[in-house]
C-alpha cells in the first residue's frame, strides 16, 4: 500500500509501497503527482529500474529535456544525463563528476527551465556524496517585507557557460565548452520570485546559474545574490538527503534548490538523471507594476 511520510520540516517526503519497474495506474500516478506538489521532493527507496523504465516514469510528468553537454548523456538514451566519476578507457569522463556543488535549480539557464529532475542512484560512495535541498517556498514566505518587495520587481540573468567555466576552473575535471556549446544557451532573464504554475505559491528563484541581477549596479547585484543564497541556506529551510543504493529522488525545480556535497575521489558515484521540461517562469500573480512601485516607494527602495 502506498504511503507518504514527511521527512523534512516543511518539505521532502519518502514514498513507500511502490515498485516503479511496474506501470502505475492513473489513480496511483495521481497520488504520486499530488505528493510531489505537496512535498516538493520525493524519495522512492530500493527501486530496480532500467533506463527505459526511468524514462517512461519521468515522461508521465511531461516532455523530457536533453542536457546540452551531449557527451555526458547515456548512449542510446540521451534523455538520461550521467552524473558520474567513472572514466572511459582513454581517461575521458563518462559523466559530470562534480555536478551541482553549489545551490542551483536545474536548467534555469533555459527560457523554459526544468519542472523537475529524477536522479537514480546506481552506485554510491561509502561516505559523502549527499544532496542538500532547500525549500524556496518557505524561504520566500518568511522574507522580510522590504526584501520581498525588492525581489518581486527584480529579474536575474542566468547563464550556463559562465557557471560551467567557473566549475571547470575550480575542480579541473570538466572539459572546456566549445563555442557552439556556449552559444547554444545564451543568457536568459527570470523573475527572482516566481509563481508555481500548479500550486500558485510564490518561491524565490535564483541559484548558481544566476550571474547577475538585471538593471542594478554590479556591486549591488552581487550583494543581492549573496544575501539570497545565505537566506535560503538557513538550516530551517534545508534537508540533507543521504543516498542509498537504488534511491530515486524526484525534486520540483520550481520550488526547491539543491546542492551536491563532495566525496572521496577514490570512491565510485554513478547516477542517472532525467529532467522534465517546465514553463517559462512568471512573477507573482496579481502584482501590477503600479502597486509594486507604490510599495517600493513606501519602503524607500
Amino acid at each position: 500500500m502506498l504511503r507518504v511520510n514527511r521527512l523534512g520540516r516543511t518539505f521532502f517526503a519518502e514514498v513507500v509501497g511502490l515498485d516503479l519497474a511496474k506501470p502505475l495506474d492513473e489513480a496511483t500516478f495521481a497520488r504520486v503527482k499530488q505528493a510531489h506538489l505537496e512535498h516538493g521532493v520525493l524519495v522512492f527507496r530500493d527501486q530496480r529500474i532500467t533506463p527505459a523504465q526511468h524514462i517512461e516514469f519521468s515522461a508521465r510528468f511531461g516532455p523530457l529535456q536533453i542536457h546540452p553537454m551531449s557527451q555526458f548523456n547515456l548512449d542510446g538514451a540521451p534523455e538520461i544525463l550521467l552524473v558520474s566519476n567513472d572514466t572511459h578507457p582513454d581517461g575521458r569522463p563518462v559523466g559530470i563528476a562534480d555536478a551541482g556543488r553549489y545551490w542551483h535549480t536545474d536548467m534555469s539557464y533555459m527560457k523554459e527551465p526544468a519542472l523537475g529532475s529524477l536522479l537514480y542512484a546506481r552506485a554510491v560512495p561509502a561516505e559523502g556524496g549527499d544532496t542538500l535541498f532547500c525549500d524556496m517556498t518557505a524561504a520566500c514566505r518568511d522574507l522580510p517585507d522590504d526584501m520581498r518587495a525588492k525581489l518581486t520587481r527584480l529579474k536575474a540573468v542566468h547563464h550556463f557557460a559562465s557557471r560551467w567555466s567557473r566549475e571547470s576552473a575550480k575542480y579541473g575535471v570538466r572539459p572546456p565548452q566549445t563555442k557552439e556549446e556556449q552559444d547554444r544557451n545564451p543568457p536568459v532573464e527570470h523573475p527572482m520570485i516566481r509563481t508555481h504554475p500548479e500550486t500558485g505559491e510564490p518561491a524565490i528563484y535564483a541559484g548558481g546559474f544566476a550571474v547577475r541581477v538585471q538593471g542594478v549596479p554590479e556591486q549591488e547585484s552581487a550583494e543581492i545574490l549573496d544575501w539570497v543564497e545565505k537566506w535560503v541556506a538557513q538550516p530551517k529551510y534545508v534537508y540533507r538527503h543521504r543516498w542509498r543504493l537504488h534511491d530515486l529522488v524526484f525534486w520540483d525545480n520550481r520550488r526547491v534548490m539543491h546542492q551536491a556535497t563532495e566525496y572521496p575521489v577514490d570512491q565510485r558515484r554513478h547516477m542517472h538523471r532525467t529532467t522534465v521540461k517546465g514553463n517559462a517562469p512568471f512573477g507573482i500573480r496579481g502584482q501590477s507594476p503600479n502597486s509594486s512601485a507604490a510599495k517600493l516607494t513606501e519602503l524607500g527602495l
